[in-house]
């Protein structure tokens, strides 16, 4: 913390007075004024600095983000949850002081919505699509998707507000899919939701991230979704204040990349 020392003018009594002594009296107090602006402001500005950093970001992020965080020089909280909720509760005025999801289309929203600056955006990492099913599960083909599932369910995000439900949703077109599996999915309010209904047992597929099935030793992969199936995964970072900005330059840094490739992330696309 950092102080400055202001000198009060001392006048003596006698000084004071008659109407000579009016004006020191009077630059003693706005000195003594200042010293007290001083340090309030600079009081209050110390305690801004050292407070949390709040981070609202995809559920996927989960793991990566807290290892990130344990190598950056503050206090940082995160919230997590689907890209959806997140950016919605930023249009509602929740105190976020970074945005990450992993959607670009949420961030339009919101910039179309005058949350955040058009040009604010940054993509911080990449991902990829996968179908998981139980540990030492066999590999899937497409064409048998419905067939494995039997009776079952297919877990997803929900494919209106989840990003992970929507590429999903794009695959599964693709593959003329789509029809026949929608009175058989079990959607979810984020992709980490999806992932544990496969892990108990709760459902026989699931499509999450790759990084989830990374994360999660209770799934396996069975098949790799091929990225032209549907749109690039990537994940935007939007800083809404200076300590935003701090964290956000962080993620961006080269340790941080090494962070991310080591749970199974992409690089920042160009």
């Amino acid at each position: 913390m950092h102080y400055k020392t202001h000198m009060i003018d001392c006048q003596p009594v006698a000084l004071r007075l008659c109407g000579c002594g009016q004006k020191p009296i009077l630059r003693a107090m706005m000195q003594a004024f200042t010293f007290l602006f001083a340090l309030i402001l600079g009081t209050s500005q110390f305690a801004a600095e050292r407070a949390p950093v709040t981070v609202f970001a995809a559920a996927s992020l989960s793991g990566v983000l807290e290892a990130a965080a344990k190598d950056y020089d503050g206090a940082v909280t995160f919230s997590f949850g689907g890209s959806g909720v997140m950016a919605r509760q930023v249009a509602a005025g929740a105190p976020a002081d970074l945005l990450i999801l992993a959607n670009p289309d949420w961030m339009v929203w919101l910039s179309q919505q005058g949350h955040i600056g058009p040009d604010t955006q940054q993509i911080i990492a990449t991902n990829s699509l996968v179908v998981i099913g139980p540990s030492h599960a066999a590999p899937l083909h497409p064409q048998d998707l419905i067939a494995r599932l039997g009776n079952g369910r297919l877990a997803m995000g929900q494919r209106d507000a989840v990003p992970a439900g929507s590429y999903a949703r794009s695959w599964l077109q693709s593959v003329a899919l789509w029809d026949q599996v929608q009175t058989q999915l079990a959607e979810t309010d984020n992709v980490r939701a999806a992932l544990a209904l496969v892990a108990r047992g709760e459902t026989p597929l699931g499509i999450v991230y790759a990084t989830d099935a990374i994360a999660e030793p209770l799934v396996s992969v069975v098949y790799d979704i091929p990225a032209g199936s549907h749109a690039p995964v990537k994940y935007p970072a939007a800083a809404l204040s200076p300590a935003g900005t701090g964290f956000l330059n962080y993620l961006t840094s080269a340790a941080a990349a090494a962070t991310f490739a080591a749970h199974g992330f992409g690089p920042a696309a160009p």
